[in-house]
């Protein structure tokens, strides 16, 4: 069963198309054949670049967000920071790779939900919200609502953590504006395909 807060209880069982010790690139591939207009990458991210979403996070951050979980590369990382497992969200509207998450991640909190909709959770007080969306290539009127939902869920001081393959800032201008955000941004991280850079945004104020 699956307990309110997303938790699954259910005793681990296989997700079609990936395997213990597997990376997902095959799983990966074929959600973004099946919904190319929802998965933002061909590949999951690369090693590399979730170390560098998750740099400088630590337990003292808990609980932590994060928004697109996918296969689980950038929750491993998360994990692999000291966060424990019941101080994490995942948000993922893929119901095949929330499957996939809560095999790979007991304890861990996974909500099959439209990033959209954070207004759904209560406040979390959180240090941290990593995201994995696609933001560019999401309308600057959904952007918003993500973002403000996201700052929704943090505390003073808290960082929206969010990569890029672009060469421009990963939130529309428009909404950097209206939230007030400042951030600062990574070297290229080129171990990654395509290569990208990550965005680290707080709120003024």
């Amino acid at each position: 069963m699956t307990v309110p807060d997303g938790r699954d209880t259910r005793a681990p069982r296989r997700v079609r198309g990936w395997h213990p010790g597997r990376s997902g690139l095959g799983l990966f591939l074929g959600q973004a054949l099946k919904r190319p207009g929802r998965t933002g990458a061909v590949a999951p991210s690369s090693p590399a670049l979730a170390r560098a979403m998750t740099e400088g996070l630590t337990p003292a951050d808990a609980p932590v967000i994060e928004l697109g979980g996918g296969t689980g590369r950038i929750t491993d990382a998360i994990l692999a920071r000291g966060i424990a497992p019941g101080d994490l969200t995942v948000i993922e509207s893929n119901r095949v790779f929330c499957e996939l998450l809560r095999v790979r991640f007991p304890g861990v909190a996974v909500r099959q939900l439209d990033a959209r909709h954070l207004d759904v959770l209560p406040a979390a007080g959180a240090g941290a919200v990593i995201s994995g969306l696609p933001m560019l290539s999401i309308p600057a009127a959904a952007q918003h609502e993500i973002l403000a939902g996201a700052f929704r869920l943090l505390r003073p001081g808290g960082v929206f953590v969010q990569f890029t393959y672009g060469w421009r800032a990963s939130v529309a201008r428009e909404v950097r504006e209206a939230l007030g955000l400042r951030w600062t941004v990574s070297r290229r991280i080129w171990a990654n395909m395509p290569p990208a850079r990550v965005y680290r945004f707080t709120r003024e104020g």
